[in-house]
């Protein structure tokens, strides 16, 4: 994160402390995340697949959870990153307790999962002024930091939001070009709400064609599939805790 986008951020976090605010969540005056709406962001995991990759989420794309991630995304309410960063830990977390190996065999114990952040298009950091993922992720205390800017956008793209299934996967078709640093790294993709799947698997191509591999995907939420994914809860397994500090409320 760039020392400006440091002081911006810092500037709009104290204005949301000092001016009137009203619940992300519910509209409840005078409390920025009410105590109900921060109950029903308590993060769970939960494993879903896009094609051959794994993706663990958090949070389940409606209701309350979408409508903080909307205020965060769309309203400028930066003063909710600290829960979306809960929600986004619980879900690397699980991802790196998930691809380690089990005690007793062959290299136990692999370098945790390298985070590679979907890039923004120009024209959602002109409209908002900050990558929501790459603030909720800054604030999500992962042990292993990020390779910025590992994934560019070769052209850009159209607003996902709105587009059917098939032109969301149009869209971002051939529209990410890893860097090179990725060469033999294991890699973990890092988004803020999974849809249809479509940036996850171009970014997965993007990140695979420069020699990494794509343990998986994390996202902050996702949007309730019929019949799909099971919820898991977070936990420390036999393998061990997970590659992160605790994030406070």
């Amino acid at each position: 994160m760039t020392a400006n986008t440091l002081v911006r951020e810092s500037l709009l976090d104290a204005a949301a402390i000092v001016l009137p605010v009203r619940c992300a969540g519910c509209r409840r005056p005078d409390r920025s995340l009410c105590d109900d709406c921060d109950a029903a962001l308590r993060p769970v995991a939960r494993l879903d697949a896009i094609g051959d990759i794994p993706v663990w989420s958090a949070l389940s794309y409606e209701g309350v959870a979408r409508r903080v991630l909307l205020a965060y995304k769309d309203g400028g309410r930066v003063d909710v990153v600290r829960a979306l960063a809960r929600a986004l830990r619980c879900a690397v977390a699980e991802a790196q307790r998930q691809t380690a190996r089990a005690p007793g065999e062959a290299d136990a114990g692999d370098a945790a999962l390298l985070p590679v952040l979907i890039p923004s298009t120009r024209s959602a950091w002109r409209r908002r002024g900050y990558h929501p993922s790459r603030s909720v992720l800054a604030r999500a205390h992962i042990l292993v930091p990020p390779l910025w800017r590992a994934l560019r956008l070769s052209r850009q793209t159209a607003d996902q939001a709105g587009l059917t299934a098939t032109q969301r996967s149009g869209n971002r078709r051939g529209s990410f070009v890893a860097s090179r640093r990725l060469a033999g790294r294991t890699c973990l993709i890092v988004d803020d709400i999974v849809t249809s799947g479509a940036t996850i698997a171009e970014a997965a191509r993007a990140i695979r064609a420069v020699g990494g591999r794509v343990a998986g995907a994390a996202a902050i939420a996702r949007t309730p599939l019929r019949g799909g994914g099971r919820v898991q809860q977070p936990h420390s397994g036999p393998w061990g805790d997970a590659a992160c500090f605790p994030v406070s409320k």
